[in-house]
């Protein structure tokens, strides 16, 4: 599509959809999503939908006139997934916020895509249910944008990724027709699993509209932190190898460095122990008995592993406070400077070496490294800073960046746990699949978008 195109389609989309709708100007914050470091372009026009009606007729008239669609949630996304080229309209959904149903006794709810996952979990908690997938944004990512990368979380190391939860979804398919998929029993393996293929697809396949839901009960879990202060990252990380391979599940086990520290301590005010390297935050929620032995066999493994502070903290304000240092980590490091984040996932014996690798990495490659992790899962999100201006620091840090994806992989990694590929994991995808594999990929895409128009160039390499 060229840019003498964009008035006809803007002209046809403000025809179809309401009023205030559809935006030609001041567009440029839709051009990509938190991943500024990739490539992005102005698109042509903006649509805000607000229904079903809304997407259909978007995804219709934009087919009409070759245009790309780039599905959008609330652009909290770290691989540039919602990044726009010139041309495209991007289809927001961030206006699609209904609670559609909530169903107590079969525990699913239906949710429009523009929900955010923190409104999704206080308005469940009122039925005494409780939606487990808890992104670090969770108060800021909608879960269409969950659903588009498969997102994960804090507690998904012992209740799984969106993905587990995601029992159907409304999806508008790239020739503008509707499917419903899925299904709200408890179980069901009726035809493929579409629904599983859409979770994660990057809005490739289609434009998820919304979502139903599988939720646990709010009760019978008894919340206990292990907090272990450590004088080295190695140490930590030999510490979540231990209890890895001692069989334990915690319901959290969270890594944060000192770098990310320092970040948070001085944007909140905070005091830190002294010499203190890194942080592990566990936590356990197994009632009574069970929760206070197997809170002190982690206890106990943070020592041997050269623990310098171990505490515990059973109070649920207290809980919340420890782990709100892990989700203020990334906004604070924000404040220092641009932050090209990665999204590793290692095998969990691994974790330690990773580390190691990554602070190599960074003294060769002469840049900050902040280290936050998944570590009960190996998913590592070393964030890498490079100040405002300074290109040189940028080419280095991208460098740094290719050098972490490679040394995952020859770790028997995976490029990206839970942000997706979008765009900065192109390379590493390519590397990571198969020619078969890539093949597949292929076949499935043109399959259900032959004209290739839903956010293309984006979740899997062209090539391999």
């Amino acid at each position: 599509m060229t840019s003498t195109d964009s008035p006809a389609l803007a002209a046809a989309l403000r025809t179809s959809l309401p009023d205030g709708a559809v935006l030609t100007e001041d567009v440029e914050r839709y051009a990509h999503d938190d991943a500024e470091w990739a490539d992005h372009a102005t698109p042509a026009a903006v649509v805000l939908a607000t229904s079903l009606d809304d997407a259909v007729a978007t995804v219709r008239i934009a087919g009409e006139h070759g245009a790309p669609v780039v599905p959008r949630g609330a652009g909290t996304g770290l691989s540039g997934g919602a990044n726009a080229m010139a041309g495209a309209v991007v289809l927001s959904l961030e206006r699609m916020t209904r609670i559609v149903e909530v169903n107590a006794a079969e525990r699913y709810a239906v949710v429009e895509a523009g929900v955010l996952n923190d409104d999704l979990r206080r308005h469940v908690a009122q039925h005494g249910l409780w939606y487990p997938p808890d992104p670090a944004s969770q108060a800021i990512s909608t879960i269409g944008g969950n659903v588009a990368t498969n997102a994960g979380g804090l507690c998904c190391v012992k209740y799984g990724v969106t993905r587990d939860y995601v029992l159907g979804m409304t999806v508008v398919l790239a020739d503008g027709s509707v499917a419903r998929l899925g299904r709200t029993t408890a179980k069901g393996v009726t035809g493929y699993d579409l629904t599983g293929l859409m979770v994660g697809s990057e809005g490739t396949l289609g434009v998820v509209v919304d979502v139903t839901l599988k939720l646990r009960p709010l009760g019978g879990r008894e919340d206990r932190a292990i907090v272990g202060w450590f004088s080295s990252l190695a140490d930590a990380g030999n510490a979540v190898a231990a209890v890895s391979g001692a069989g334990i599940v915690p319901a959290a086990l969270e890594l944060i460095d000192s770098t990310c520290l320092r970040a948070v301590a001085d944007w909140q005010d905070w005091t830190l122990p002294e010499g203190a390297a890194a942080l592990l935050l566990a936590k356990v929620d197994e009632p009574g008995a069970a929760g206070e032995a197997l809170a002190d066999r982690v206890a106990a493994f943070f020592e041997e592993a050269g623990g310098t502070q171990v505490e515990r903290a059973f109070e649920a304000d207290e809980v919340d406070r420890l782990f709100l240092a892990r989700r203020l980590a990334y906004p604070a490091l924000e404040r220092l400077g641009p932050v090209l984040t990665e999204d590793v996932c290692v095998p969990r014996g691994a974790v330690p070496e990773m580390l190691s690798r990554i602070e190599r990495i960074a003294r060769e490659a002469d840049v900050v490294i902040a280290n936050i992790a998944h570590a009960g899962d190996g998913n590592l999100h070393p964030l890498i800073i490079a100040p405002d201006g300074d290109d040189a620091a940028k080419a280095r840090a991208k460098t740094a960046f290719d050098r972490i994806v490679d040394e995952c992989r020859a770790l028997g990694g995976t490029v990206t746990g839970e942000h997706g590929v979008g765009l900065l994991k192109l390379p590493g995808a390519a590397a990571e699949l198969s020619p078969a594999v890539l093949a597949m990929h292929r076949a499935v895409k043109d399959a259900l978008d032959p004209r290739g128009l839903l956010n293309p160039g984006k979740a899997f390499p062209a090539e391999g």
